[in-house]
């Protein structure tokens, strides 16, 4: 309306948006979208680096090498779980299963380790994939909400555990000194193997996101399945196809996790559907879907991993400040997200 029509109004307006300059009520809205933009996609990055910068002089073990490789091994399993959840939630879902199908994908692969590496890899990622497709499947085709489905699955893979572990009582180990112990142990520079992969996935999950049909189409189902459908867009494809790769790396994060312990264990994974969506929140990806970055994912991991960390420096705190902590950081997001959804729109 400003540029089509030199109605009064916007001059009158000037003077309290750019008293100086005729014509800034026409430039500030564009750069405050800008801003709004940048803080919604890289706001939790200045975040990060401020909590390292703080930490490192507060606690001098913290800003070591040592420290550093852990926090990352550490973040590296959980990355590659909310890589998924990235995708997903930009397309307007959520998958609650992908705690249960971590831990189902890492005591199958313990299991199948016995049968060498090809076949600890392969058959988590066959069942843990089936998981997704049957989600992506449930919501895309039966027009069921994403929250139950993946609920139900969540209990499902869960049930699934236990009886495949006699309710827990059977424990499987991967041999050691396997090349599938190696996959999880190994390390570059003293940099484990899964922190490289997570690292590689990352770099593959935007390049799709950003620069392949595939990924715009992840944006347009998320902003609007009924406009997608009208474009001619493959929504029902484009769900199947994120819930089943959310399923994939949910196995394959289990996989390297029990690669890494040397055992299934059965009590892993529980709550890491929250930290993933928490993650991916905080990283800056609308829970509305339409929105979101796979670097913003990273950095949400990391400043999860590096809150636990500092807990443990603090040594008088337990690890349930954490999901405190987390919460706050969540709820903060959230509200920022909102309004800065609403100046972008009135800008």
């Amino acid at each position: 309306m400003n540029e089509t029509s030199p109605a009064p109004a916007p001059v009158a307006q000037a003077p309290r948006t750019t008293p100086t300059a005729a014509g800034g009520g026409a430039i500030r809205p564009a750069a405050g979208q800008r801003v709004a933009e940048l803080l919604q996609r890289q706001g939790v990055l200045a975040v990060l680096l401020t909590v390292v910068i703080v930490a490192s002089f507060i606690y001098p073990t913290f800003a070591t090498l040592d420290n550093a490789r852990g926090v990352t091994i550490q973040a590296s399993f959980l990355a590659v779980v909310a890589l998924g959840m990235t995708m997903v939630i930009i397309t307007g879902g959520i998958d609650l299963s992908v705690g249960s199908v971590f831990a189902l994908g890492g005591v199958l692969a313990a299991w199948a380790s016995q049968w060498g590496f090809l076949a600890a890899l392969f058959v988590p990622l066959v069942v843990c994939g089936a998981i997704g497709l049957l989600n992506g499947f449930l919501v895309a085709r039966a027009g069921m909400a994403p929250f139950i489905v993946t609920l139900a699955t969540l209990l499902g893979a869960r049930g699934l555990l236990l009886a495949f572990t006699d309710e827990g009582a059977t424990t499987y180990l991967v041999p050691k000194g396997s090349a599938f112990a190696e996959l999880g142990q190994g390390s570059v520079w003293g940099f484990g193997y899964p922190i490289l992969i997570a690292l590689v996935l990352f770099g593959i999950g935007g390049l799709i996101l950003q620069r392949t049909s595939f990924g715009q189409t992840l944006f347009a189902v998320g902003g609007s399945s009924d406009a997608a459908t009208l474009m001619g867009l493959p929504v029902a494809r484009t769900k199947i196809l994120v819930y089943t790769l959310s399923g994939l790396l949910a196995g394959l994060a289990g996989a390297l996790n029990a690669a890494r312990l040397s055992s299934g264990v059965t009590i892993v994974g529980v709550g890491m559907e929250l930290d993933a969506i928490s993650a991916v929140v905080i990283g800056g990806t609308l829970l509305i879907g339409g929105a979101g970055s796979i670097s913003g994912t990273l950095w949400g991991v990391l400043l999860l991993a590096v809150i636990q960390n500092l807990i443990n420096q603090i040594g008088s705190l337990n690890s349930s400040y954490q999901s405190v902590v987390s919460g706050g950081f969540l709820i903060v997001v959230v509200v920022a997200q909102r309004y800065l959804a609403r100046s972008r729109r009135t800008t």
